[in-house]
């Protein structure tokens, strides 16, 4: 299957901004991609080969943006007992897939769910420089 090139487009942007978190590194444990910071994942950002449709797992725990993610067309809790955990797997290549910049914030909001305080500390610490904002770390 082909990947979209919106989709596509669309996942290197986000993934650009999760790598650009403190902290972060990417691996690929079982044959997808993933951003971790430390020894805990915070975005499964999946194959780009078109083996699977393109998609992104984050965990959300606030109510709002969980429900708005559960929202999208496509979009589920996620498989294997993550979904419980708040974890939602994304497409991206579906109508009405999020824009970036919204499935940044996503990211984010799984990242500061997961990681150690003294990464969270370190993300609000870039933010209060002045410059551009967040989204210009990725």
């Amino acid at each position: 299957m082909a990947v979209p090139r919106n989709a596509l487009k669309k996942w290197e942007k986000v993934r650009g901004f999760a790598l650009s978190l403190p902290g972060a590194a990417e691996e690929f444990p079982w044959g997808g991609t993933v951003a971790k910071a430390g020894r805990k994942v915070f975005v499964f950002l999946g194959v780009t080969d078109g083996s699977h449709p393109l998609g992104l797992t984050v965990k959300l725990v606030d109510e709002a943006p969980h429900a708005h993610a559960l929202s999208v067309p496509g979009a589920a809790p996620a498989r294997y007992g993550l979904g419980r955990a708040g974890w939602v797997s994304v497409p991206l290549a579906d109508r009405g897939a999020p824009a970036a910049g919204v499935l940044c914030d996503w990211i984010e909001e799984s990242y500061r769910a997961v990681v150690p305080r003294r990464l969270a500390a370190e993300l609000d610490a870039l933010r209060r420089v002045p410059g551009p904002p967040h989204r210009a770390l990725g």
